[in-house]
C-alpha cells in the first residue's frame, strides 16, 4: 500500500509517499513560499540525492497539482501513475475537544474541524486546503485527518482546566489541549519497543526539543499531561516563543507598547524565546555564542535548559515517578550538551547520564544513562510522517 502524507502550512506544503510494505519513503520534499513570489520546491529522492524546482505556486491546489507531478515525473518520479497511491494522510493542528484519535475525513469531520478554526486560525485553514486540494484533484481516494491535539485528550480535567470562569470552558473551548502530539506518540511507543518493555506499567516523560517544543507526562502509553496549552505558545521556552508568562506581564506589555491582540499575539509567538533574549533562534548559533562569551546568550542557554529540566522534574512528582525519560526532535537528538545540562544533578530522582555515551549520539536511538540508572534516558528519532502513514493505513483498510 502506498500512502502520501501532506503537511499543509499557511505557505508551506511538506509532503512524503510511504511504501508501506516496508514502511520505506519513496521520496518527499516540500513545497515553500505558497502564495508568494520566488516560490519552489525541494525533493529528496530515495537514493538521498535532492532537488530544488522553482515553479509558481499561487495556491495550495497548485501546490498539490505540482507535487503530483513530481510523483509521475519520467526523470524524478517514483510512480508511474497517480492510481497508485491508495489514501492520503493529512497532520490537521488543532482537533479541540472532538478529536481523540485519527479519523477518515468525511463531510461530518470537515464540518466538525472547521468549528473549531478559532483555536488555531493560521494552521486549521491551511490543513483544509490540502484536503479540498486533493478532493479536487483526484475525488474519491480515502483522506485521513492525524490531530496534533488527539493524543493529549487522555489528559485528566484536572491538568487541562485553567482556573478561569469556568464559562470560558463551556462557551469557547479554553482549557490546554497541547501539541507535537503525533510525535509524542510515536516516540513514546517506540521507546518501549527499544527498550524491550510493556508500555503498560511505565512512566515515561518525552521531550520534544526542536525550534518548538514540548514535553509529556506518559502513562501507560497514554498522556497524563503536557506542557503545550490552548496554543502551542505555553510551556518551555521555545526558538521564537516565550513559553509561560504571567498573564499581568502580557496586559503590562501590550498597554507599555500600546499593542493590540494581534500585536501582543505576535511579540509572544514570534519575537520572544530564545531569539528575545539573544537575537539567535538556532540553538547552535546560541550554543557558540555562549562559548564566546556573549552574556545574553549565556543568559537564554541557561534560561532554555532550566525550564525543560524544570517540567522533567514536575512531572517525576506528579505520575509518582520515572521510568523513562525520552529526548527527541531536532535539539532533543541532536544536541549533547542541552541532554547533559538537563540531566545534570538529576541523580536524586534516579538520572545518572552517560556522558561519553550522551557526547557521541545524535539523531540515532540510544540508551544514554549509566547501567545503574534507575531512569533509562534515551535518544528516539521522532517520525511523526511515519506515525501518520500508519495510522491512514489502519484506517482505510477498516
Amino acid at each position: 500500500m502506498k500512502i502520501l502524507v501532506l503537511n499543509c502550512g499557511s505557505s508551506s506544503i511538506k509532503y512524503a509517499l510511504y511504501n508501506m510494505d516496508d514502511n520505506s519513503v519513496m521520496t518527499s520534499g516540500g513545497a515553500e513560499r505558497v502564495g508568494l513570489d520566488n516560490a519552489f520546491v525541494k525533493v529528496k529522492l530515495a537514493n538521498g540525492e535532492k532537488k530544488q524546482i522553482m515553479h509558481d505556486i499561487p495556491e495550495h491546489t497548485e501546490g498539490v497539482k505540482f507535487i503530483f507531478s513530481l510523483l509521475t515525473d519520467p526523470e524524478i518520479g517514483v510512480i508511474k501513475s497517480l492510481d497508485e497511491i491508495d489514501a492520503v494522510g493529512h497532520r490537521m493542528v488543532h482537533g479541540g475537544e472532538k478529536f481523540a484519535e485519527s479519523v477518515i475525513i468525511t463531510p461530518e469531520v470537515e464540518a466538525a474541524f472547521e468549528a473549531v478554526s478559532d483555536l488555531a486560525p493560521l494552521h486549521n485553514p491551511a490543513n483544509m486546503k490540502g484536503v479540498n486540494a486533493v478532493k479536487e484533484l483526484m475525488p474519491g481516494l480515502p483522506q485521513v485527518g492525524v490531530f496534533d491535539t488527539a493524543f493529549h485528550q487522555t489528559m485528566p480535567a484536572k491538568a487541562y482546566m485553567y482556573a478561569v470562569p469556568y464559562e470560558l470552558y463551556e462557551k469557547y473551548g479554553v482549557r490546554r489541549y497541547g501539541f507535537h502530539g503525533t510525535s509524542h506518540r510515536y516516540v513514546s511507543k517506540r521507546a518501549c519497543e527499544f527498550l524491550g518493555i510493556p508500555q503498560e506499567g511505565c512512566k515515561m516523560i518525552t521531550a520534544h526539543i526542536g525550534n518548538g517544543g514540548s514535553l509529556a507526562a506518559v502513562v501507560d502509553g497514554k498522556c497524563q499531561d503536557t506542557t503545550m496549552g490552548l496554543t502551542p505558545l505555553e510551556g518551555v521556552m521555545m526558538g521564537t516563543r516565550s513559553g509561560d508568562i504571567d498573564g499581568g506581564a502580557v496586559t503590562f506589555i501590550q498597554k507599555k507598547l500600546g499593542l493590540d491582540a494581534d500585536g501582543i499575539s505576535n511579540l509572544l509567538n514570534k519575537k520572544s524565546g530564545v531569539a528575545g533574549l539573544c537575537g539567535y533562534t538556532d540553538m547552535r548559533d546560541v550554543e557558540n555564542a555562549a562559548k564566546a562569551g556573549e552574556e545574553k546568550a549565556v543568559i537564554a542557554q541557561q534560561s532554555y535548559f532550566y525550564r525543560i529540566k524544570k517540567y522533567i522534574g514536575a512531572y517525576a512528582a506528579a505520575m509518582g515517578g520515572c521510568d523513562v525519560l525520552v529526548f527527541t526532535a531536532g535539539v532533543g537528538e541532536n544536541q549533547t550538551s542541552m541532554r547533559e545540562a538537563v540531566c545534570k544533578d538529576m541523580e536524586f530522582m534516579g538520572i545518572k547520564l552517560d556522558n561519553e555515551k550522551n557526547a557521541t549520539i545524535r539523531g540515532e536511538e540510544a540508551v544514554i544513562s549509566t547501567p545503574d540508572s534507575k531512569v533509562k534516558v534515551v535518544v528516539i528519532p521522532t517520525d511523526e510522517e511515519l506515525m501518520i502513514a500508519s495510522d491512514t493505513m489502519a484506517l482505510v483498510k477498516k
